[in-house]
């Protein structure tokens, strides 16, 4: 729930902030309520299931599967929405953003990531945290992905294949954070080294040239 509240609000300011229509902001809020509505749904099917049944059972599994897949469906449904209502608003200023860095070189690209990598190695040595590929502050995984983010970014130059690259970036990092490998600080350092190191290598390379 605390993170349903906090993607509300943040989808509810973006849409004051964009001066959405009155239609789309009641789609909007009708999206978030329905999401909400559908997790306390869930959390009241999974206390009454702990009630009825305190033990293993495979029918307790498959009602709160079935609640948590009703959740899962609610919020995809909110997304579409959201990206709908939202996209014509924020891709074009996003585009605009993307525009301001100008062309990167292919070898800036490829520098850029074996810089970050260097560096992620180097932090860990000096730390002395975990191994290379695991463990350890900062998260390679988190690094190597938001640098990857980045440069598809500034050489797409395009908002959506931008925002599919981060997002798959953050799947990266969310599952080192799930798995438990990293913590959460860890994996921040690591988004922020790789995208930092990732922009200033390419705009040296784009000066350069």
């Amino acid at each position: 729930m605390r993170f349903h509240f906090i993607a509300a609000i943040v989808v509810l300011l973006a849409a004051l902030f964009l001066k959405v229509s009155p239609l789309e902001f009641a789609l909007l809020a009708l999206s978030i309520l329905a999401v909400l509505c559908a997790e306390m749904f869930n959390t009241s099917v999974e206390a009454v299931v702990d009630l009825v049944s305190p033990g293993h059972h495979p029918l307790a599994k498959i009602a709160k599967d079935t609640a948590a897949g009703a959740v899962l469906i609610t919020a995809c449904g909110a997304a579409i929405m959201g990206y709908l209502i939202l996209a014509k608003y924020v891709l074009p200023r996003y585009g605009e953003v993307l525009a301001m860095f100008g062309t990167v070189s292919d070898m800036g690209t490829v520098v850029s990531v074996l810089v970050v990598v260097i560096v992620v190695v180097i932090v860990k040595s000096a730390t002395g945290s975990g191994s290379p590929l695991h463990g350890g502050i900062p998260s390679g995984h988190a690094a190597v992905a938001f640098s990857i983010a980045t440069a598809v970014s500034l050489n797409t130059r395009d908002p959506l294949i931008s925002l599919l690259s981060c997002a798959l970036a953050l799947m990266v990092s969310h599952s080192r954070l799930l798995m438990k490998i990293h913590t959460m600080r860890e994996i921040i350092i690591g988004a922020c080294i790789g995208s930092g190191i990732t922009l200033l290598v390419l705009q040296l390379f784009k000066m350069r040239g």
